[in-house]
Parts: C-alpha cells; structure tokens; sequence
C-alpha cells in the first residue's frame, strides 16, 4: 500500500491542495463549519458558457423576498456541516476510506478520472475488467491498490441533453446515491469524490453541481450517524468557485446563509433522495366517492342460526359497496343452481332412447379415452348378441361384416 510521506501544501482560492504524489489526510483538509462566512455570494469566475442555466445566486426572485414566512428546506445543521470538507486536488491523493472514481460502462482506463490508474498501479485496471462493466447510474467498488484510500468505488455518469434534463439529473442523483450505498456496504464512513461528469458527455457544470450537493445532503440527513467525512474534491478554478457558491445553500453555517438560501435556492430541489419531482408522474390515490350506506338491519335474536345468515346473505347492505355494472354480469348463484337442477330434472324425466335400449345416459359429460373404448366395446357386444333375422326376412335390413365388427344397414321399405 501507498505510505504517507510528510506533507506540504499550499493555497489556492481559499483551499488546500496536495502536491506531486504526497498524501493528505483528513485533519489537514478544513471543514465546510470551519472556512469563514462569506458575506457576499457573487461570483469570482463568473461561467456564462451555458445559457439554459441561470444561476440561482444571481437571479433574483419575484420582489425583494427574504423568505420571510417560509420554512426553510435546508436548515442549519452544525452535525452534517462538520462532515462536509472542500478540497482543491485529486481526490486519490486523500487518506480516506473510499474515493470516487468517474468512468464508462466498460471501467477502462482511458475513460477513467484522469491519474487515477497511473496512481493506482496496474492492479486496478486488471480488476476493473474483471468485474463485467457498469450501468449508468450505478456504481461498483475494487480496491484501491497504491492508493492511501482503502476503496476505490466506480461509477458511470448520464449522458446529457437539453431534451432529456430530468433523466439526466435523475441518473446522475443516483451516482452518488449509489457510492454512498456502497460506502455503508463495505463498512466505511469517509469519501472523497470529484465532480461525477465528463465534459465529452456534455454535463454543464452548475447543474451538477446541485444534484451532487442536494443529493449528499439528503443522504446525511437520514445517516450522518454512520458517516464520519465527505469530501468534495474539484480540479478547476471554475469548479472551485461553484462548490463555494453552492455550498451554503444546501449547508448553511448560520441563520443569515438559511435565509439567503430560501430566496436563492432552484424551485426543484428533489424529494427526500434528491431525486427530481415530476408532478405528472406521480402516483395519485383518490379516495373512494362517498356514499350513503343504509344501516344494516338488525337481526331477530329469536332466529335460528341458518335463519340469520339467510337474512345477513338477502341484506342490501353489502351491495352498495358493489358496482352494479360488474354485479350485473355475474348471476345469482342461487338461481344458476336452481336451472342446473331443472336440466337435470328434464333430462331425467324425457325420453331416452340409449337407455331404454341399455346403452347408458349418452347426454352427459365428454368421455375419457378409456371410458369411450369401453363404452364402444359394450355397445358390439350388444350389437353382435341381437337376433334380427326376422327382421332380415323383410329384406329391409342388410347384413355385412366389417373389420372391426358386425354392421347392419337399414333399408326404407319402398
């Protein structure tokens, strides 16, 4: 394993950074509680690449709204903000748990965060192609090899387009939800992760940037008790400058960045996950039309028991539960009994010629296969014991044989 080396690091923009292959542990990286308030939140580096994304700190809303009256979204947490670290570096240069690593659904190297392999040594690439690749959205962990981390978690990134926003953000939410899962699966509480996207998918960088934000801080609100550290890492100036822009939003450090945040923050900040709320995709359960029951009727105490169900089974009360319209195709079953009794009946009572002549009931039920050769052997026995030689004399019947029996042929007198 990599071994720490003393460390020197210098400042750029407010955060620290490594240098050439030194490791970085967590003491020396600050807190998102500790890095002073800013009083203003403008930009530095302003990027205005991206036309379809206005940013939320310098648009300003309807009227001079301080969010008075609102109930803030993101309140101030003092437990979460000491887990949250902004660190300006490669996040493979930290003595942490797990780092993240941004690739392609084939986990090769040339796809991979730019370093990471050559830092790592071959060991990684050789488990990367043994793992069957990964689906965009999700995420898959190795070991971290020459690294100071313990765990190197890999996960692939959306594609994005205008067109397809919400599935995009949607995918990428899940990226990091994914490595978050993976971290607690694998009995670890600290995690450094660049910014999943790639400019060859086209991810613009300020919208990332609040999903990875948001979806963090919804996971730390449900398991900060089992986390001890997350570390944003960003490569670039510009990636810098929005992380320290977007940070307070999401983990205000005092009341007056609370405020700030519920007039500045986007009106789509996901639900409970940090995924995107699409309204028209929601599940809606509407409550049943009401209706006016009748009371039940009260049942006679001086009823037998078969008496009451009786009364209980003839009752209206069950029925204004019913939908007339499926009852109606469904028959009493007190009269579908009452007409196969009556068939049955007339079929016993009419006349039957195979009977009288002792062939059986032939109106009944399909026959079997054996049932059928036996009944076909008992009608020749029957044939071929039959004395109709008087009836022969009248040359109205014709005797022949065949091979599989006697037949006899009837002639209509002319």
């Amino acid at each position: 394993m990599y071994r720490g080396v003393p460390t020197t690091t210098t400042t750029r923009g407010g955060s620290p950074t490594g240098s050439g292959d030194s490791v970085v542990t967590l003491d020396q990286v600050p807190k998102w509680s500790d890095v002073e308030s800013r009083s203003t939140f403008g930009y530095e580096n302003e990027d205005s690449s991206n036309p379809f994304f206005p940013d939320p700190l310098t648009s300003s809303p309807d009227g001079d709204n301080s969010g008075n009256g609102m109930v803030a979204r993101f309140p101030v947490d003092h437990e979460i903000n000491s887990k949250i670290h902004l660190w300006r570096g490669n996040p493979w240069n930290l003595e942490v748990d797990a780092v993240v690593n941004s690739t392609n659904e084939n986990l090769d190297e040339a796809h991979s965060s730019p370093g990471l392999h050559a830092a790592a040594g071959p060991g990684l690439a050789e488990e990367c192609a043994a793992l069957g690749g990964c689906r965009t959205g999700m995420a898959k962990v190795t070991y971290a090899y020459d690294l100071p981390a313990r765990r190197v978690i890999h996960t692939v990134g959306p594609k994005y387009a205008v067109k397809y926003h919400t599935a995009a953000e949607n995918a990428l939410s899940h990226c990091y939800m994914a490595c978050l899962e993976l971290l607690f699966d694998n009995g670890l509480q600290s995690i450094a992760m660049g910014c999943i996207y790639t400019e060859a998918k086209n991810y613009p960088r300020e919208p990332a940037a609040h999903v990875a934000i948001r979806t963090v801080r919804r996971f730390l609100e449900k398991q900060k008790d089992k986390l001890t550290a997350v570390v944003f890492c960003t490569t670039t100036s510009t990636d810098t400058e929005i992380y320290k822009r977007l940070l307070p939003l999401y983990f205000p450090r005092d009341k007056h960045e609370e405020e700030v945040a519920m007039s500045k923050l986007p009106a789509d900040v996901g639900d409970e996950n940090g995924d995107t709320v699409i309204d028209e995709r929601k599940i809606r359960i509407k409550p049943l039309p009401k209706k006016n029951i009748p009371n039940p009727p009260e049942t006679p105490e001086d009823l037998p028991v078969s008496e009451v169900g009786l009364v209980r089974r003839n009752s209206t009360y069950l029925d204004s539960y019913l939908d007339p319209a499926f009852m109606s195709l469904i028959k009493d079953p007190d009269q579908r009994r009452r007409e196969q009794w009556e068939k049955t009946a007339q079929a016993q009572s009419g006349f039957n010629c195979a009977k009288m002549l002792g062939f059986g009931d032939l109106g009944g039920p399909p026959l079997s296969a054996a049932e059928e050769y036996s009944l076909h052997s008992r009608y020749l026995a029957k044939a071929n014991s039959l004395n109709l030689s008087e009836i022969a004399e009248m040359k109205i019947v014709y005797f022949s044989v065949a091979d599989t029996g006697v037949e006899w042929t009837v002639k209509a007198v002319q």
